[in-house]
């Protein structure tokens, strides 16, 4: 008998068992990454966990704000009160489900430096040194014009949309305004203008990036008051004074973002220049 008759005949070795092949597949993984470098499997889980602690954050702030949610509810229905108008319910759960939905959205509002710092914090990992300086700035940079939005179109747009809304009615046509759908206006306004005033933001990330110049901006100028008075035309209520009221605010920020594009593009031209 040969030596390779003889190792035919010798028995196969058992299979590795299923947890010593996953540790190996990690292994391998982790070999094929530099050193230093995040695998995919890190990255997922780090996206992973950016979502799970920012559900977690708006729930705990959800559940506390529960607890002075009618103290909110007399603020939210304000610009009615000072209009002489009372707001109802249909239903006999509406009060709880309405009370419940503020509580909610304002804990959304309260956590969202917390959400937008886990965000930055999940892809610093792919910045340079320089560019990981600017995070806390950017973090409150974004929150400051975010709670910006909401408070200009909670202490100027809304109280005008509701008086003006409101004058349409006669003798025969009295308003009954129920809690849910003003309560959906108030806080479809309020969401809208905070993530419309992030523009200016936006703007100086792509200056930075190269990918817009303020001669382009200004250049462009006509076709941004189109899309500007469309997107107020779909985010607020049909008429032209709530129309020109969130339009007018956003073509000063899309005016206003040339002005940080241009500070942008001189500031990398100074830095270029003495490098040179």
């Amino acid at each position: 008998m040969t030596d390779s008759e003889e190792r035919d005949d010798l028995p196969a070795p058992p299979p590795a068992p299923l947890d010593q092949a996953s540790a190996d597949r990690s292994a391998v993984v982790e070999a094929a990454a530099p050193e230093g470098e995040m695998t995919l499997l890190d990255h997922l889980e780090e996206l992973r966990d950016t979502l799970l602690q920012s559900a977690v954050a708006a729930v705990v702030a959800a559940m506390g704000c529960w607890f002075v949610s009618a103290p909110l509810l007399d603020l939210l229905i304000t610009p009615l009160s000072a209009a002489g108008e009372k707001v109802y319910f249909h239903g006999p759960i509406e009060a709880f489900m309405t009370r419940l939905k503020i509580a909610a959205v304002c804990g959304l509002f309260v956590v969202v430096p917390f959400i937008l710092w886990r965000v930055y914090r999940f892809v610093m990992p792919g910045l340079y040194h320089k560019e990981r300086r600017v995070v806390v700035p950017l973090v409150v940079a974004s929150t400051g014009l975010f709670y910006a939005g909401v408070a200009f179109a909670y202490v100027i747009l809304i109280p005008k949309v509701v008086v003006f809304m409101l004058s349409f009615g006669t003798e025969n046509l009295m308003p009954l305004i129920g809690i849910d759908p003003y309560f959906a206006f108030v806080s479809r306004l309020c969401l809208a203008f905070g993530l419309v005033f992030e523009l200016p933001l936006a703007v100086f990330m792509l200056s930075v990036l190269g990918l817009v110049q303020p001669r382009q901006l200004l250049a462009w100028w006509r076709y941004a008051l189109v899309i500007i008075v469309i997107v107020s035309a779909l985010l607020t209520p049909p008429d032209v004074l709530s129309q020109l009221l969130m339009a007018g605010p956003v073509m000063i920020l899309y005016l206003g973002s040339v002005l940080v594009s241009m500070a942008v593009v001189r500031r990398k031209e100074s830095a270029k220049s003495d490098e040179d």
